[in-house]
């Protein structure tokens, strides 16, 4: 049976299966260039490694668009199946788009092997992520709606050759059956998130006057180390993608100011539309945030990338406009990466003091650079955010004078 993969299967806690090899596969199309796509593999490998898939081979084909049958040209397919044949240790493609179920089907025909594309991938991580209710009902939605428009192919076994009059087969039945049975399931689930947002809601007018922050960031930037060191609190952190799932809120106090502080899930480049869909009520709390922390790993090479996806989800969230700090986390990692060992302290300062000038003066607005996980730069980002809760409450009570 086509695409039968149990998505988010789990044993125990979180995602916990055997290393499988993994073959990657690109299309370079459109305006995308080779190192484009190079970078888009680079974090399809790190999702692979999340998910508990090892890369051991990478097929990249430039086209003015991807093949409507295999994605890639039958030559390029004939290319991955011989290079399976030679390694029996592969048990799964990934492809960096999204493929049709038409795809799907026609691949797992030729290839006799897993098929899965971006998507897929993202909610096989998310699946075993997610911890609340309301993280594993997003999930699942996200999930029947990916599943939807590819149950084709799932009945093929019971088709009848020909098509026409007098030549219905009971396969055409049984999808239209699944398909009820997808559009139910999915009417349950966004009634059961309608429910759980009306609780959150209540849940967020109970916590008072506080203002409040919101942490935002490309995934794996070091959100919810800094969490943690900011609230001292104890959020689960790791060095893969997506480890933060569900809205952490903690309330934290600066020189006698209290105000709440929340983690939400990190964003990422190609995030399937379902998904953003489905996540869109957990991203509520940075609707409702009078203050945004835009953190941002300065060491990772395409980190403006990073700050533009991110930008691009919170303009759709109509958060642009709200007061934002950019937390440029990672600066030790930066200093390893681009300084050498006979570069004087000096020097270092001067290009430091230049990078956050021009950053500065690109984005608009102030930053600061810190290691969260050094414990650097943490005292000014503190001054920093006390300074800018002061002018929240300020502007919220501009005839009150607020003491704690």
């Amino acid at each position: 049976m086509a695409n039968d993969w149990n998505i988010g299967k789990k044993k125990g806690k979180g995602i916990v299966k055997e290393i499988e090899k993994a073959i990657l596969v690109s299309v370079i199309f459109g305006n995308q260039t080779e190192e484009k796509a190079k970078e888009y593999l680079d974090e399809l490998e790190f999702l692979a490694l999340t998910a508990g898939a090892e890369t051991v081979k990478r097929f990249t084909q430039k086209l003015p668009h991807p093949e409507s049958r295999y994605y890639v040209r039958k030559g390029k397919m004939l290319e991955i199946k011989e290079y399976i044949e030679t390694h029996e240790d592969i048990t799964l493609i990934i492809f960096d788009d999204d493929l049709s179920g038409k795809q799907v089907s026609l691949l797992e025909e030729e290839l006799k092997i897993k098929i899965l594309d971006r998507s897929n991938l993202i909610l096989d991580i998310f699946a075993g992520r997610a911890q609340t209710a309301q993280a594993k009902a997003q999930v699942e939605l996200a999930q029947m709606q990916y599943m939807l428009p590819r149950l084709r192919g799932l009945w093929t076994h019971l088709e009848r050759q020909r098509g026409g009059i007098g030549m219905r087969g009971p396969g055409e039945t049984e999808i239209e059956t699944d398909r009820r049975i997808i559009r139910d399931k999915i009417s349950l689930l966004q009634k059961k998130l309608q429910k759980i947002d009306k609780q959150n809601m209540t849940r967020r007018k109970q916590r008072g006057e506080m203002i409040r922050v919101s942490l935002v960031g490309y995934t794996n930037v070091g959100k919810s180390t800094l969490m943690n060191v900011l609230s001292k609190s104890d959020v689960f952190a790791e060095d893969k993608l997506f480890a933060t799932l569900d809205t952490t809120v903690r309330k934290v106090v600066f020189e006698t100011m209290p105000f709440l502080l929340s983690d939400t899930v990190g964003f990422i480049r190609k995030l399937p539309h379902h998904l953003v869909e489905s996540f869109k009520s957990t991203l509520d709390e940075v609707k409702e945030s009078d203050i945004i922390l835009h953190v941002v790993d300065i060491a990772h090479p395409q980190y403006e990338d990073h700050i533009a996806a991110v930008n691009k989800t919170l303009m759709g969230l109509d958060v642009l406009e709200k007061p934002t700090l950019y937390i440029f986390n990672k600066i030790d990692q930066y200093r390893k990466i681009n300084y050498d060992d006979l570069l004087e302290d000096e020097m270092k300062e001067t290009i430091e003091r230049e990078l956050k000038e021009n950053l500065e003066h690109n984005l608009n607005q102030p930053n600061i650079f810190i290691s969260a996980l050094k414990k650097e730069g943490l005292a000014e980002l503190r001054a920093k955010m006390t300074e800018m809760i002061k002018e929240g409450y300020e502007k919220r009570y501009p005839y009150q004078v607020k003491t704690w």
